[in-house]
């Protein structure tokens, strides 16, 4: 194997996962300090931008299996940030000018999870949202955080490509020149290594894939545009055979651009490779999904409302608020007045919207069945964090019990992010073996922060270490919280 060349759209990547901490695994210990910095990115002119350590993109977390990761972070920013991350904590809102200690990443063979950290603090879309209006389409697109970019490799080797699409709102279509991409996996599923001449990578996904260097030498284009927009927006990048002396020549190779037919075959073709290694020694098909029988069915609709004269948006007709106090802490110190428990229902009920800090409560080890439903014209990506799931089927127009004829029982991925297409339904099966408060939302960032999302509870209310640890004891308290003391 060639070196690893890593792609992505604006991105701050980690790799790691999780799992309980042994007393004999090395620990790492990284501070990461946020701040405001300025650079161009997009435009005529340098943009207030944010920093991790002074950089952007940020640093990249490193790690084997069963490493402990300890992150001290600062926040020097004027405003809180989230950061979010798929791992057994729930993902921290840190306030400003301040310091979190002791945030334990573990990784494991059992989860192998490739993870995304995203700082969701953009100054500029916030003011746009809060005035009540939608985000308007983007301006352009990146690669690797730069406009063309060179990538070098030599020829007849492989190269290993992880592609991530961590932009705001637009999905996109990847490819490279005169080149097929091996997709081999998806968000930490092993995947049956099928040949593409393209792959659609929406908001909040990510996908590795091998490519060989096996056509003459030159240089060649690599190429990302939008998907399922009226006006299509790309970004081109390079790769360069070693000792090429010949540039790259138009056109830029053509890709998909609204067809939603040929997406949904291409969604549909990922699949999971059973004899793949996952829990070791067990292979990823060792857990027989398709057998279970859920023990309830969640519908969850996605709408636009208009509420007080301003743009939201919502789930099951509820637009989510945030609360002063972490819903953690809430539920840790027990402080009512915060949220109440299925302040959001299990399926839409038709009514009117409404402003709720919205959460659902669920049961350690249940296992559910979730469907996105999709009315609205434009395509949706939904994420969970603490979770991967079986994302066992797609459709168009409304999802009936009898769509359950269509799913995938034996062979769907799994991934932390699912897209749903629009005026279209997605079902996704899930095992809730992760004790804690976990964010479900939009991963579309316009649409997560007016209100698509909400907390899904998942809980057992016998104390156990096994299932979830306790707050450290340094962890700063805020709202509500401010004065209760650790029991």
């Amino acid at each position: 194997m060639g070196r690893a060349v890593l792609l992505s759209l604006l991105a701050i990547l980690a790799f790691w996962s999780v799992s309980v901490a042994r007393a004999e695994d090395a620990y790492k210990y990284y501070t990461w300090t946020v701040t405001y910095g300025t650079k161009w990115v997009l435009g005529p002119e340098d943009q207030q931008i944010i920093l991790i350590n002074g950089q952007f993109p940020g640093p990249t977390l490193e790690a084997v299996t069963n490493d402990n990761i300890i992150l001290n972070i600062v926040n020097k920013l004027d405003e809180p940030f989230l950061l979010t991350c798929s791992i057994s904590q729930s993902p921290p809102e840190i306030s400003p000018y301040s310091l979190v200690i002791g945030i334990m990443v573990v990784t494991s063979s059992d989860h192998a999870h490739m993870t995304t950290v995203r700082v969701m603090l953009l100054q500029r879309v916030q003011q746009i949202l809060d005035s009540g209006k939608p985000l308007p389409f983007p301006d352009g697109f990146l690669i690797h955080s730069h406009d063309g970019p060179t990538f070098t490799g030599d020829q007849g080797k492989t190269y290993m490509l992880r592609i991530s699409n961590i932009g705001l709102s637009t999905s996109f279509n990847f490819r490279i020149q005169g080149h097929k991409l091996k997709l081999v996996e998806v968000e930490g599923s092993h995947v049956l290594q099928n040949m593409y001449d393209s792959l659609d990578v929406h908001v909040g996904q990510s996908v590795t894939v091998l490519v060989t260097l096996d056509q003459p030498v030159r240089d060649y284009y690599i190429v990302a545009s939008t998907r399922f927009t009226d006006l299509v927006y790309g970004a081109t990048a390079v790769v360069h055979y070693s000792n090429s002396q010949i540039p790259v020549s138009a056109p830029a190779p053509d890709g998909p651009t609204t067809e939603v037919e040929w997406s949904i075959d291409q969604a549909r073709s990922f699949r999971w490779n059973l004899t793949s290694n996952a829990a070791r020694p067990n292979p990823q098909g060792s857990f027989h999904y398709g057998k279970i029988t859920p023990s309830r069915t969640i519908v969850l609709a996605n709408s636009a409302p208009i509420i007080n004269g301003k743009q939201r948006y919502a789930v099951n007709g509820v637009s989510y608020i945030n609360s002063d106090t972490p819903l953690k802490l809430a539920d840790y110190f027990n402080i009512p007045g915060v949220f109440s428990i299925n302040s959001i229902q299990s399926a839409p009920s038709g009514s009117g919207a409404s402003l709720s800090t919205s959460v659902m409560g669920a049961s350690l080890h249940e296992f559910i069945e979730v469907v996105f439903q999709n009315n609205e014209d434009t395509l949706q990506s939904w994420h969970l964090d603490g979770y991967d799931f079986w994302v066992v089927g797609f459709g168009s127009g409304q999802w009936t019990e009898a769509s359950r004829k269509t799913y995938n029982l034996v062979d769907a991925l799994t991934r932390h992010t699912t897209q749903v297409y629009p005026k279209s339904w997605t079902a996704i099966l899930v095992s809730l073996d992760n004790q804690g408060m976990w964010n479900l939302r939009s991963a579309i960032w316009g649409r997560q922060y007016l209100g698509q999302q909400f907390y899904l509870r998942v809980y057992n209310p016998t104390p156990s270490l096994a299932n979830e640890y306790d707050i450290p004891s340094n962890a700063l308290l805020c709202g509500k919280a401010v004065g209760h003391t650790h029991p």
